[in-house]
């Protein structure tokens, strides 16, 4: 198994993407109608449907309770959306960290460190160098 999330192949998409190409036009409102329905600045949407800033938490709730979705969609395409972009950013650098975690070579999803591990062998993490 691969050590990235699981996608579709599409690259991740900004927030800020789905709410200008699929949510704008469906509702059939202007940038300055849901702005206002938001409580944001026109300039403050304008960032995000440019995407030039993401969408925080606070937004999230704002556009979860407008398109009656909740904010969780919202938070979860802004994550995957800069991990995604971190990932190519720091692809170069991540390769000289090495796993602290005793077999981590598979995948840890639902296990428990082995009873020889302790929390103070990550003490010398990145020391061997």
């Amino acid at each position: 198994m691969g050590d990235g999330p699981i996608t579709n192949g599409l690259p991740a998409m900004h927030p800020g993407e789905l709410l200008r190409e699929d949510v704008m036009p469906a509702v059939g409102r202007t940038r300055a109608d849901i702005a206002r329905l938001l409580g944001v600045s026109r300039q403050t949407l304008h960032a995000i449907l440019t995407e030039r800033t993401p969408v925080t938490p606070e937004m999230a709730l704002r556009l979860g309770k407008l398109c009656g979705n909740g904010p969780d969609l919202w938070l979860a395409l802004q994550s995957r959306f800069d991990l995604e972009r971190l990932s190519k950013a720091t692809r170069s650098e991540s390769t000289r960290f090495r796993p602290c975690w005793p077999n981590s070579e598979r995948s840890l999803a639902g296990s428990r460190p082995s009873p020889g591990w302790r929390v103070t062998d990550i003490t010398n993490f990145g020391s061997e160098h």
